[in-house]
């Protein structure tokens, strides 16, 4: 009788780690360079140098890398608002949520987290470069200085 009620629990886990896997990747498409991942308030787009450069013309482009790297280096049109900041969120209070926002940072670890943040606080479209402005140079894209 015991052997029977492990074995029944086993399955249930099983079965339980099984559906919570596949409701995360329901949650994540691949299209080509472009990875979404979409929450209930909005969502973020993973996209690669080129699209980035492409897609980001006349929109908001948000450099999250501390003033002294930007000042070392930054992607014309870009602002620069350091997600070490402790108030990193309030500075985003001014901008239209509706808008897509076009961020990075030196190599895409710090806008993982800053593009769920702002999803978070209501941005509907977050554009994040894959392996930031480290991968811009890579692809031979102009930064400014």
């Amino acid at each position: 009788m015991q052997k029977k009620i492990r074995t029944i629990v086993l399955l249930l886990i099983i079965v339980s780690v099984n559906l919570g896997c596949e409701n995360k990747q329901q949650n994540k498409n691949q299209v080509g360079e472009t990875s979404i991942t979409q929450s209930n308030l909005g969502e973020v787009i993973k996209i690669s140098p080129s699209e980035f450069k492409e897609k980001s013309i006349n929109h908001t482009i948000i450099d999250i890398r501390t003033p002294y790297e930007f000042n070392r280096g930054y992607i014309k049109g870009a602002i620069n608002i350091n997600y070490y900041d402790r108030n990193f969120l309030d500075n985003f209070k001014n901008f239209d949520k509706n808008e897509p926002i076009f961020i990075y940072c030196r190599s895409g670890s710090r806008t993982s987290s800053a593009s769920r943040k702002l999803v978070k606080a209501g941005f509907l479209k977050v554009y994040d470069m894959q392996g930031g402005i480290s991968n811009w140079a890579r692809n031979n894209h102009q930064i400014e200085k």
